[in-house]
């Protein structure tokens, strides 16, 4: 992360509502072990946050 950038649980809410991307299950399953892998139980904001990334860029190459 650049220090331009601030952190998501450090910015300001959204003002307008973008809907979101609603994780599929393939993508929570992406979620899941990611936070697995880091010693988690439960993924945090930046798990979800990864797997919604990837679940758009999919999207956008079929």
């Amino acid at each position: 992360m650049s220090m331009a950038t601030k952190a998501p649980w450090k910015k300001a809410a959204p003002k307008k509502k973008s809907g979101g991307t609603k994780l599929s299950p393939a993508s929570k399953a992406k979620a899941k072990a990611s936070a697995k892998k880091a010693g988690r139980k439960y993924p945090n904001l930046v798990d979800n946050m990864r797997a919604a990334t990837e679940q758009r860029r999919g999207k956008a190459k079929s």
